[in-house]
This record gives structure tokens, sequence and C-alpha cells, in this order.
């Protein structure tokens, strides 16, 4: 007899339960693909122990966003306005039903994902494409169109693709009200499964505390909320996916947990380095310097050709050599100025300036900038404090209410003219070479 229920361990959610459907889309080629899709691009140069997959973290994501579904069209948990407002909270069907095409999309929300990651996607892309919109094109593919139409009941693949991508995406799509906040779930910046899950499992993986928080108390207080009069006459009397005031806390710990992710890991400058050194290499290597984004071209590559394309490229003398070495050698650059992690000190500029001097005085190819600052981003949300009323996270929470950017502005410079470079900083006063330079 054929198993129906089929358990795999996770380091995360200890186990993750799937049905036979969903085993043969997590047996299709786009899924089994991310096995070979690093999560955090080449972060294992720095840390060890993320070598973790994209594949796992759509297994996590799945579990979470059930649990977040299941939570929030618990009757105990819904209020009058949003039972009346969703016939679907009184239709058992229909709730079975989307809450097949909830995990089916929490399971496919990664598959466009480029070998590495996030790496170099945004050099190798066109500019007003991401990774999403090629999930998008994957979702709408034959191959996952006919195991979504031969299930039992069928599932409509333009709902699995609504659902992993969200409204920001999917723009020329039409969304219901049940359809965005769904999608939210997997999605939303505040409060999503995607979210919750990668900030666990990265923290997990590298060996680090920063990412961990109380994640069962933030699901468990999950809801859906009906905005009133104090969210302005356009998002008055929309539904939102918030929270019980309850769990208020639990959101904060998300953000703090984040926002030392970033500053701690996600922006540790040599983890940078080694994404510019990939994205000169991939650059060269790539016919016209650009992925096309075409789905069928990526559903073949991954990072294994990548990296055998590095160990044939490091021992060659093209193009694309010098850039294989420094990630195969571990010959990176170094950081050889940064300014005091100071978020106003890096708006300013002053960084960007000096490295402008310096590739007038050396060799551009020899030098590389990294500037990010991450954009102002208040976590406002619906928080249920009583009854049916609700209120803006930001009216409860003084942190929710204050951006947390995070920001790295650093130079570095390939060996051969470090101590020089660092020299003529030091003779111009822009200070000496950072300890961080030295031990990377």
């Amino acid at each position: 007899m054929s198993k129906i229920i089929h358990e795999i361990r996770d380091p995360i959610h200890n186990f993750i339960r799937l049905n036979s459907d969903e085993r043969e889309i997590l047996d299709s080629r786009p899924m089994q693909r991310l096995r070979h899709i690093h999560q955090l691009a080449l972060t294992f140069q720095v840390y060890p122990g993320a070598s973790h997959k994209r594949f796992e973290h759509s297994l996590g994501v799945m579990e979470l966003a059930t649990r977040a579904f299941d939570v929030v069209t618990n009757p105990n948990n819904v209020t009058g306005k949003i039972r009346a407002h969703f016939p679907e909270l009184r239709d058992l069907e229909k709730l079975s039903y989307w809450r097949k095409v909830l995990r089916m999309a929490a399971l496919c929300h990664d598959v466009g994902h480029l070998p590495y990651s996030h790496a170099a996607e945004h050099c190798i892309l066109a500019p007003d494409m991401k990774h999403e919109h090629i999930t998008m094109k994957i979702i709408a593919s034959s191959e996952l169109q006919e195991i979504f139409l031969n299930l039992v009941p069928p599932i409509n693949p333009t709902h699995v693709l609504k659902l992993a991508v969200g409204k920001n995406i999917a723009k020329n799509a039409d969304f219901s009200d049940w359809e965005r906040i769904l999608s939210n779930i997997i999605t939303d910046d505040n409060l999503g499964a995607d979210r919750i899950d990668y900030l666990l499992r990265d923290s997990h993986h590298i060996g680090v505390a920063y990412g961990k928080f109380d994640h069962f108390r933030l699901i468990d207080c999950l809801r859906l909320l009906m905005s009133g009069e104090a969210r302005g006459k356009e998002r008055s009397g929309v539904p939102e996916l918030g929270i019980d005031k309850g769990g208020i806390h639990a959101v904060e710990a998300l953000n703090l947990a984040r926002y030392y992710m970033f500053k701690q890991v996600y922006l540790h400058a040599i983890r940078r380095i080694y994404d510019i050194h990939l994205t000169d290499f991939l650059v060269e290597w790539l016919p016209n310097k650009r992925f096309t984004g075409d789905a069928e071209e990526l559903l073949s590559l991954t990072d294994n050709e990548v990296n055998a394309a590095l160990y044939r490229s490091q021992s060659c003398r093209n193009a694309s050599s010098v850039h294989a070495q420094r990630i195969v050698k571990r010959n990176h650059f170094k950081v050889v100025y940064a300014p005091a992690w100071n978020t106003a000190q890096i708006r300013g500029g002053g960084v960007k300036m000096i490295y402008g001097k310096l590739c007038d005085k050396f060799s551009k190819e020899l030098l590389r900038l990294d500037h990010f600052v991450e954009k102002n981003k208040i976590r406002d949300f619906l928080v249920l404090v009583h009854g049916d009323e609700t209120v803006s996270s930001i009216d409860l929470s003084e942190l929710l209410g204050s951006p947390l950017n995070a920001a790295i502005s650093c130079i570095y410079a390939d060996g051969s003219i470090y101590d020089q470079v660092a020299e003529w900083l030091h003779e111009q006063g822009y200070g000496s070479t950072t300890e961080l330079g030295k031990a990377g």
C-alpha cells in the first residue's frame, strides 16, 4: 500500500509532513533543482556551516504557512467583521481547497532563483526583472501545470502563482481580498512565513543566535483583521494580515533578529566581497553577460554548473579566470577602508568620494566599492486590541515605528596594492587600515 503522508526530518521544524499530491510537486524537476541552489550564496566561505539550500527552506515555508493558515482560519480567532467579509471561512470545502493551494504556493515560491540565489541577481537579470518573475514562468509552465490540473480535485495553477509571488510582483493579475491575504501569509514583509523561516534557518546553519525569536508565539497570534477609520479613507474597511496584541513582542523580536542578522551576517564585508567576485565572474562567463530570464534555461543551470565553470576557469587564461581564482583560491579583495558603522555617516556619501579618488590614483580593476543602505521602512500592520477594535502596530511599539536600517559602505583592494592604498589613505587623513580588512 502506497504511503499517503510522507515525513521529512528538518533541523528547524523537526518533522515536515506532506501528502502524495505535494510529494509529486516536490519530486518535480523545478523543485529538485533547489537541492543545488545555496540559500546564502558563497557565505560558506566565511561561515562553513552555511551550506543549506533553497530546497529545505521551501519545505520550511510550506510548514509555517500552513500553521499560519490554520491559526487565522480557526473559528475562535475570526472576528465578526472578517467572517462577514470572507464567505470562504464558512465553507469547509473551499477552505480545504485554499489550504492546498497555499501549501503548493509556499513550496514553489522560490523555484525561480538563479544559481547562488541573490548573489548576482541585480547584475545578471534585466533591471525590471526579479527571480519572482521567473518563478511565475515556471509555475505557469506546462510541466507544473500538468501536475496541478491532474490532481484530484485539480488545483488552478493561476491560484498557486498569485499566492506564491504576491500582488507586488504579479501586477497584471486580478487579486481578490482572499488571495491577497493568503499571499501575505507567505510573502508579507512583517509577518510572512518566508521571512520567519529564513531567519531561523540561516541562524541555525551559520551557528549564530541572532536570528532566533519566539516564532511559535508569533504564529499563534496571527489574525485576519479589518482596518478601521484610523487607516484613512483608502485603507478603511480593507482586510489585512495582522496580529493579536499578545504577539507584539514576538514581532519586535523578529525585527531585531533580522536587523542583527543583516549587521552580523548578511552585510559581513568578506561575505559581500565573495558576492562581488561571483558577479564579476558570471558577467564574463554568461553569454551576452546576462541571464535571459528564460525558465527552461534556468532549469538547466544550478550552482553545480557554476562551480564546474569556476574550477575550469581558474586554471585558464581568459576574461573570467582572475575572478574565478579570487573565489577558488580565496584570493579575495580585502577591506582597506570603512567608516565607523554609522548609518548617517554612510548616507553622506563620503566613502564614494574617497573611492573615486582612489580610482584616479590606482587601477580601478584592483578596487571595489560596496555601498548598501537599507531603505527606511516602519513596520506598520494591524494589531487586535479587544473585540473588533484594531490599532496600528506603530501606535503600540516604539521599536516598530522606528526603522532599524542596516548599512555597509566600504572599499576593498587587491593584495598587490593593498599596502600602497592603505598608506595613501593614511597620508590623506582618512584613517588607518581597518582591522576587519587585516583579519579577512
